[in-house]
Parts: structure tokens; sequence; C-alpha cells
């Protein structure tokens, strides 16, 4: 009896684990479920984005599947495969960063490395090994050594890499290889095609603008510190229960969104750096002031820096009730002036709407000439 209990234990107790990791399974299931649809609830383009990237490389993918195509590049093909991989981004500009980065980068890289392939053969066979190392060397050290230029980096980052990348492929592959030139000629052939679908869909299926996004997020940004300033009197002046700080401001998300606004350096520089390959579209012409997003940008943080500092203090300060009375008026109308100057300007970057003073000035200037 006593054996027949030792032997039925490890069994009930391995159903039991195995029911635990059903469930575990089913449960971890749901959550990942729940974030995926409310990651795509959070930005619907995300979505439209994952279904464009499958199209683009559905559609190159048929220049291996029809023999007439793939007759006409042959393996090179997966070039263009690569190339839609490599460089669809989220936003049109990032597409286009890379789209115009990669197609230059290539015509220059393989052009070069013809060029070098013919120029070391009235070298001999002893000196050609030795002069295209040369070669390979300078260009290499010499675009590597470019990218540290911070204008350069910002914009031909990846164009650089490129550069080195076939320059090298196409001067090692030559020296072995006796058709060079067909073999640049074809990747560089593929790559355009893989390029040029990429620009389209970007551009003209449901397009992402980098322009639009970085131009809502400094508005965005302002409102975030304009909200803080609106609501602080009433919730610094006010006496809340003790241990109930914390669960007070986790009820009002508008007292920790300026948070956001210090960590959003990288996004802002990234956006306008891609905002300057889009085209014109909607409100945002050729030459738009990007730069001066940037600035407006800093300004922001600097304000959040102080609200930071100011929460800071004041969440750890014990100050006397006649103290606050006392300073209550003058804070309540520093905030609201705050709050509403910018608000105004936070509406003025989202509508992209002159300053009433400035709009007065020119009518005034009309008017002059107008008279005169």
């Amino acid at each position: 009896m006593h054996r027949c209990t030792e032997i039925r234990q490890p069994a009930g107790e391995k159903k039991h684990r195995t029911m635990h990791l059903v469930e575990f399974a089913q449960a971890k299931a749901i959550s990942v479920a729940k974030d995926v649809k409310q990651l795509g609830k959070d930005d619907p383009r995300r979505v439209y984005h994952a279904m464009k990237v499958g199209v683009a490389i559905t559609l190159v993918s048929l220049f291996y599947y029809f023999r007439p195509l793939y007759d006409g590049f042959g393996s090179s093909t997966i070039w263009a495969v690569m190339t839609v991989v490599v460089v669809f981004e989220f936003t049109v500009g990032g597409a286009l960063y890379k789209c115009i980065n990669r197609g230059c980068a290539t015509f220059l890289g393989g052009a070069l490395g013809v060029g070098v392939q013919h120029l070391t053969t009235l070298c001999g066979d002893t000196g050609r090994p030795i002069v295209l190392a040369l070669f390979i060397f300078g260009f290499a050290a010499w675009a590597t050594f470019l990218r540290f230029f911070p204008y350069l980096k910002a914009r031909f980052d990846y164009g650089f890499t490129i550069f080195i990348l076939t320059f090298t492929m196409v001067s090692v592959t030559g020296y072995r290889a006796d058709e060079i030139l067909s073999y640049a000629q074809t990747r560089l052939v593929t790559i355009v095609l893989g390029v040029a679908l990429v620009m389209m869909i970007s551009i003209f299926v449901y397009p992402v603008w980098a322009g639009e996004d970085l131009h809502s997020l400094i508005a965005n940004n302002i409102a975030k510190l304009a909200n803080y300033l609106e609501g602080f009197e009433g919730e610094y002046f006010q006496v809340p229960a003790e241990g109930c700080a914390e669960a007070h401001k986790a009820d009002k998300p508008f007292l920790l969104a300026y948070k956001s606004v210090l960590n959003s350096k990288s996004s802002e520089e990234s956006l306008a750096t891609f905002a300057r390959w889009e085209p014109f579209h909607g409100r945002f012409r050729l030459k738009h002031p990007w730069k001066l997003y940037l600035d407006v940008g800093v300004q922001a943080r600097q304000v959040a820096y102080l609200i930071d500092a100011l929460n800071g203090h004041l969440t750890q300060a014990n100050v006397p009730l006649e103290f606050q009375s006392l300073i209550q008026e003058p804070c309540k109308k520093i905030c609201s002036e705050s709050s509403k100057a910018l608000k105004a300007l936070s509406c003025s970057i989202k509508d992209t709407t002159i300053d009433p003073l400035k709009k007065k000035k020119k009518e005034r200037k009309m008017r002059l000439c107008f008279c005169s």
C-alpha cells in the first residue's frame, strides 16, 4: 500500500505541473495579445507600416518566382530583396534618407571600384594586389574619417557605410572575377529597383511624414508644460491626506507628463534629420525651417528642467501654512499667465499661425506702402 502511494504521487505532481504550465502559457498569450492590440490602438500607422513592408517584400520577391525576371538578373536579385528589408523605415523621411544614401553610395562605390580594377591592371601581376590594397585602405580610411564630422554623420552616415561596403566588395571580387563590370551593373540595377519600390510605397501608400510628427511633438510638449502649470496652484496649495501623495499623482497624469519632455531630445533630432529629406507636402514647403523646431525644443526642455526641480523641492520641503498663504496669490498669477502664454505658443505652432503683433506690424507696413 505504501509502495502504491509512492508510485502515484509523482504522477499527480507531474499532472499538476503540466496544468500549471498550460495556465501560465495561456495567461502569457493573453497578455501578449493585449499588448499587441494596445500597440496598434495607440498608433494605427504601425499596422499600416507593417502591411506596407510585407507588400514591398512580396512584390520584390517576384523577381525570383518568375523565370523571365530571374533570367535577366540572376542571383543578383537578392540585392533587391535585401535593399527593401534594409531601407524601409517608418517615416517617409527615414525611407528617403536610406534610399538616396544607398543608391548614391552604391553607384559611387561601384564606379570607383571598377575604375580601380582597370587602373591596377597596368601594374602587372606583382604590383596589382599591393596597389589594390593601398586603394582599399585609402578610400576606406577616408570615408570612415569623414563620418566623424557632425554635419556629414547626421545626413550621410548610412551612405558612407554603404560606400565602403560596395567599393570593397567590387574591388576584392574583381581581383578574381573577369566580368566585374557586369557584376557591378547588375547589382546597381537591382538596388535601384528596390529603392524605387520603397520610395513609391512610402510616399503614396498611407505616408507617415517625419515633419508632421516633429511639428506635433514640439506643440504637444509645450502643451504638457502648460497643463502642469495650469494645475500647479490647485495641487500644491491643497493639503492632501497622509500617504496619498503618490496615488494622487498617479490619478492625475498631467502632473508627471512634463517628464516626457526631458527625454524627447533624441526623437526631435532624428525627426528633424528625416524631415529634411522629405518633399514638400501640405503646409510644409521646401527649405522649411526644421532647425527652429530644435531650438524651440531646447527651450521647452529648459522649462521642463525648472519644473522638475521645482516639483522635487516642493514635494520634499515642509513649508509652513502661513508662508503658503502668503505666496499663494503671486504663485497663482504667475502660473496662470505662464500657462496661458505656453498654450498660446502651442496653438500657434500647431496651427502654424503668425504672432498677432507681427501680423499687425505687417499690415501697417503694407498700408504705408499702399498710401505712398
